[in-house]
Parts: C-alpha cells; sequence; structure tokens
C-alpha cells in the first residue's frame, strides 16, 4: 500500500468514524422503536416494520439533496471560500427544507396505497397514527441533515455525533413514557413511539441550528451573501440526480421488505428485527461513503486530481475491512438477537435465519455504498446512478421474487436475490469511479 493511500486512510478513518458514529445514532432511534414496541406484540411490531419500509424511500430521497449539499461544502471548504460556502450552506438549507415538506406530503399521500400492495389488514388497522407522526418527522431529519453535511465539510464532525446522541437520549424516556404512559395514563401505544421520535428528531435540529447561527466556528458559513442562481442549480440538478440513485436503492429494499408481507405478520416483524439491526450497521458504510465523497470534493475544490486515486483505494480497503467485522458480529450475534427482540417462537426462528442472508451481503453492500460516494464527490452522478438502479431493479427484484415466491426458499429467498443484484453494482459502480478518476489525474492503473 503507497503512502498516499496510507496517509488517506488515515485521514478518512478519522473522517468516517464520527460521521458513522452520529449516523448510526440517528438510526438507533428507529432500533428503539423496534424494542420498546416489541412488548405490544407482533401486529404492531409488522406495522413499524410497513411503516419503516416505506420510510426508508423518503429518507433516501432526502438525504440525496443533502449530500449534493454537503459535496458542495466541501468544495467550498477546499477552495478556502467563505462566500462559496456560506452560499453553498444557505441554499441547502432551503432545498432542505421544500424537500422535506414536499417528502411529508408524499408520504401522507401514500398511505391509502398499502391495502393495494398486500400488506395484512390487521396491521393496517392500527399503523395510522404512528404513520403520520413518521411522516411529519422527514422535516426536522432533512433540515438536521443539512446542517450536519456542514458541520463534517469544515472539520467537525463530532458535533454531529454529540447532537444525535442527544436525540438518542432523550427518545429512550420519550418512547417509554408515551408508548406505555406513567401512573394511571397508559400511554398512546404504537402511536407514541412515532411522537417520541419525532420529538427526539425536532430537538436535534433545535441544537444544531443554535450551535450554526451562534459558534464563531462556523462564522464564514453565516455570511449575508446573495444565494446565487448557479448554486441553486447545481444543488438541485445534482441532488434530484442523487436522489434518484437513492429511492432507487431506498425503493428496491422497500420493495424487498413489502414482499415479506406475502409470507404473513410473523415475516413481516422477523424482517423488521433484523432490518433494524442491518440499517444501524450498515451506518459503517454510509459513514465512509460520506467521508469519501467530502474528501474527493475537497480535492476537487484544491485542483488536487492526484489525490483522487488514493483517495478511492484507501475507502475500498476501509470497507472491506468494516464490513467483513460487521458480517462476523452478525453470524455471532443473530440468536441473541432475535430472542432479544420477539417473544413469537416463529418470529424467532425467521429473524435467525435472515440474519445469515443479510450478513453474506455485508462486504458487497458497503463496497457498492462507499463507491457511490466517491463517485458523488467528483459530481460523477448519472451513470452510476443508472447501474444501481439496474441492478436493482432489473436483477435484485426479480430474482428475489423468483427465488423467494417462485422458487418457495421464503423470506431467506427474497434476500438472496437482493444479494445478487448488490455484488454486480459493486463491481460496475467501482469500475467507473476508479476509470474516471484516473482520467481525471491523468493516471494510469485502477483499483489496484
Amino acid at each position: 500500500m503507497s503512502p498516499a493511500v496510507v496517509a488517506e486512510l488515515r485521514q478518512l478513518a478519522k473522517l468516517s468514524v464520527p460521521i458513522m458514529v452520529s449516523l448510526g445514532a440517528a438510526t438507533l432511534i428507529g432500533a428503539v422503536d423496534t424494542v420498546m414496541i416489541s412488548p405490544l406484540g407482533t401486529v404492531p411490531l409488522a406495522a413499524a416494520g410497513v411503516t419503516a419500509a416505506v420510510m426508508i424511500v423518503f429518507y433516501s430521497a432526502l438525504y440525496g439533496f443533502v449530500s449534493a449539499t454537503g459535496v458542495r461544502m466541501a468544495e467550498a471548504e477546499g477552495r478556502d471560500d467563505a462566500d462559496r460556502l456560506s452560499d453553498a450552506t444557505r441554499t441547502g438549507l432551503l432545498v432542505a427544507l421544500v424537500t422535506g415538506l414536499a417528502g411529508t406530503g408524499f408520504m401522507l399521500a401514500a398511505r391509502p396505497l398499502l391495502p393495494l400492495i398486500g400488506q395484512p389488514p390487521e396491521v393496517l388497522a392500527v399503523l395510522g397514527g404512528y404513520w403520520t407522526a413518521m411522516a411529519a418527522l422527514l422535516v426536522p431529519f432533512t433540515l438536521f441533515y443539512a446542517l450536519k453535511g456542514l458541520f463534517d465539510a469544515v472539520g467537525r464532525p463530532w458535533i454531529g455525533v454529540g447532537l444525535a446522541f442527544a436525540a438518542v437520549a432523550l427518545n429512550i424516556p420519550a418512547n417509554w413514557l408515551l408508548i406505555h404512559g406513567i401512573g394511571p395514563w397508559s400511554g398512546f401505544g404504537l402511536l407514541g413511539a412515532g411522537l417520541a421520535s419525532l420529538l427526539s428528531q425536532t430537538a436535534s435540529l433545535v441544537l444544531a441550528w443554535i450551535v450554526w447561527r451562534r459558534s464563531p466556528v462556523f462564522a464564514r458559513s453565516r455570511r449575508r451573501v446573495r444565494r446565487s442562481t448557479a448554486e441553486r442549480r447545481i444543488q438541485w440538478r445534482e441532488g434530484a440526480t442523487i436522489a434518484l440513485g437513492y429511492v432507487g436503492e431506498g425503493g428496491a429494499y422497500a420493495v424487498a421488505s413489502l414482499m415479506m408481507g406475502v409470507f404473513g405478520a410473523a415475516a413481516l416483524a422477523a424482517n423488521q428485527i433484523v432490518t433494524s439491526v442491518s440499517g444501524v450497521l450498515y451506518m459503517v458504510p454510509l459513514g465512509v461513503s460520506m467521508a469519501a465523497s467530502i474528501r474527493v470534493g475537497q480535492a476537487v475544490g484544491a485542483a488536487e486530481p492526484a489525490r483522487l486515486l488514493p483517495i478511492g483505494r484507501a475507502a475500498l480497503a476501509l470497507i472491506v475491512g468494516w464490513m467483513t467485522l460487521v458480517m462476523i458480529a452478525l453470524l455471532a450475534a443473530r440468536g441473541p438477537l432475535s430472542d432479544a427482540l420477539s417473544d413469537d417462537p416463529e418470529v424467532v426462528g425467521l429473524a435467525a435465519s435472515l440474519f445469515l442472508v443479510v450478513a453474506a451481503m455485508q462486504i458487497a453492500d458497503g463496497v457498492q455504498g462507499t463507491m457511490l460516494g466517491a463517485a458523488r464527490g467528483l459530481s460523477d452522478n448519472r451513470l452510476p446512478v443508472a447501474i444501481t438502479l439496474a441492478a436493482y431493479w432489473i436483477v435484485a427484484l426479480p430474482a428475489g421474487w423468483g427465488l423467494g415466491v417462485t422458487l418457495g426458499l421464503g423470506p431467506n429467498g427474497i434476500w438472496i436475490g437482493y444479494g445478487l443484484g448488490l455484488v454486480l453494482a459493486a463491481t460496475l459502480v467501482s469500475r467507473r469511479f476508479f476509470g474516471e478518476a484516473a482520467r481525471r489525474s491523468g493516471a494510469g492503473g485502477g483499483i489496484t
């Protein structure tokens, strides 16, 4: 491994660790919901699973827009241009507000469609209030992550960690109170979990806003500059492309999860357990992906193309190492995790089996996400997005349905087919990034 790759590996690790920790903390809100909803029974847990599956689509789209904002901030920071940084920040917050409100509206409008995709009636009967609360959460979520992108871009990622964990710390007692009540009050049940999550995410946004407005560290991003038409156009265009890619991925993941409804409420509940745990673990590749996009964006902004290949190679080495550890951890803990999150023997057995399949997908999932992030730093989005859309929708989902339903492999077959699409996406997106990085830097070679 060359000295340049080793140096970039250190920088990526230094940046990605706080990013993944803060993202993991945010995902823990969903995991806390799962743990605290479980005592309510299989049907409420399945309702949370259906809601989470659809939320992935909206989270994905909104995260795409704030990712584009983060890249623009990183480029401005690489140029050491305070006016550009302030323009990117203010424009990004406007984009986050508009897209967050749109996400809430579309999610509320999507609820009547659930009976049309075969979800169990007993599940649909109990999810209404929880669904509404989680839809409203999309606004503070999007604004918070726009500000978090600023913290990461200017080298203050641990601020995001503290704020994200503050939300988790609030979510735990809020869940307990609002779900189960206190004294003679019996609480709101499933609705309480949604209200607790909304309250926690809003609190973290308020704290992030105060930090941005008051801290001298971010004074350069608060400069009064006129938002440029060019900046708005770039953020909307690149954000829409990245959002399409994330929606393609999140939508495919959601459809794969919703396919579990074919096998009944127990399969939905088991899948919710597995996806809640794996969702927390996915913050590892997402953190490395964000770090890679920031490092690449800073290199582009600083006009240092020779750094591109070392950044890509370091990101690839880092993610393969991380995801190998994640795979081992899932294999070792699948039984205890399944037992801890349900007392229904059928759900426990299905969850333990699904953990095996999800563990096997980890390396490919991490590589494709990380290389997409690296390409995003180059503002090279269209072809990588097209690759992932084809891998998920033309390969993964048909293969999952064929293996799980047509060939009778059940819930495991759905995720095995999904894993095939991940392998294809990881291979092709990696080749695209290294080829483009080599072209821009005028260097030969690729991954090795």
